[in-house]
């Protein structure tokens, strides 16, 4: 006895190759089967800490975004306080609860420093306050005891701070993730 198999018209089989992917705000959609997939990250606030988009939308262009970040870099020759980061608090009343990574590298003399910083931001929509005073753990080399970073506001701002030292360059890079609830 012989066995025939008649393929359904109905409900086709999946093709080999997927031909769209839907993300949280639209679909990205292989190109000659390419689909470029990139990692970046964002300082939009998302609950769950991730996206995917399609940029722009309809193109063969995924994005992972991870989100609730804030990150920046600058270089520092004076002991004058510069802004490294800073996040706008927004118009919703809510509190921001910050875990800042601060690291610096003193080209001059070969040493380093390293903060990490806790706290929190509220806001009123229109004004931000610090809650409290932001925890800090410092990691300091004997040519870096004078640096410093630190949790302030601005206006309705968050804002990530180093000071250097006059003299030395130093070089600086932030690295936070917030979580947001109102």
């Amino acid at each position: 006895m012989s066995q025939i198999h008649s393929p359904s018209t109905v409900n086709p089989p999946p093709p080999s190759v997927p031909t769209m992917f839907v993300t949280d705000d639209g679909t990205a959609n292989p190109l000659v089967n390419t689909l470029n997939v990139n990692g970046v990250q964002s300082d939009e606030n998302e609950p769950n800490g991730i996206l995917t988009r399609a940029n722009p939308n309809g193109s063969n262009n995924l994005e992972i975004i991870l989100t609730n970040r804030v990150s920046g870099v600058t270089t520092t020759n004076t002991a004058t306080p510069a802004t490294v980061a800073s996040l706008d608090c927004g118009s919703t009343p809510g509190v921001y609860n910050f875990d800042i990574q601060v690291a610096g590298y003193d080209l001059t003399d070969i040493a380093a420093c390293g903060y990490f910083i806790s706290g929190s931001v509220r806001t009123t929509g229109l004004a931000a306050t610090l809650v409290g005073t932001p925890d800090k753990i410092t990691n300091e080399e004997p040519a870096t005891t004078t640096c410093d970073a630190n949790l302030i506001v601005s206006g309705n701002n968050a804002v990530i701070q180093v000071t250097g030292i006059a003299g030395k360059t130093i070089n600086w890079r932030v690295l936070s993730q917030y979580i947001f609830v109102s």
